[in-house]
């Protein structure tokens, strides 16, 4: 059976803006029923996907619905403005 893959990654302007569409992103689990696998990983600035299944229709439909979220996360972060940066005081 064949395998269809889908391997992306998404530069954001700073890591910090990564990281936040990374952990939006990462709550949004596929289906198990669904036969499709999905991993978020995060490099620095680079939001990586890597979506896999063994039906052509079905990684397509995921991929649709990673790129509705991930529209949505940035029309969000460019309306709110770029994130405050975070301090630890330890």
């Amino acid at each position: 059976m064949s395998t269809f893959s889908v391997n992306l990654s998404i530069p954001f302007p700073s890591k910090r803006e990564a990281e936040i569409a990374y952990q939006v992103l990462i709550v949004d689990k596929e289906p198990s029923r669904g036969s499709i696998t999905k991993k978020l990983t995060l490099d620095n600035n680079l939001l990586q996907i890597l979506i896999c299944g063994t039906e052509a229709r079905k990684v397509r439909v995921a991929l649709t619905s990673f790129f509705d979220s991930l529209i949505l996360v940035t029309e969000t972060m460019q309306l709110l403005g770029p994130p405050v940066p975070t301090y630890n005081y330890y």
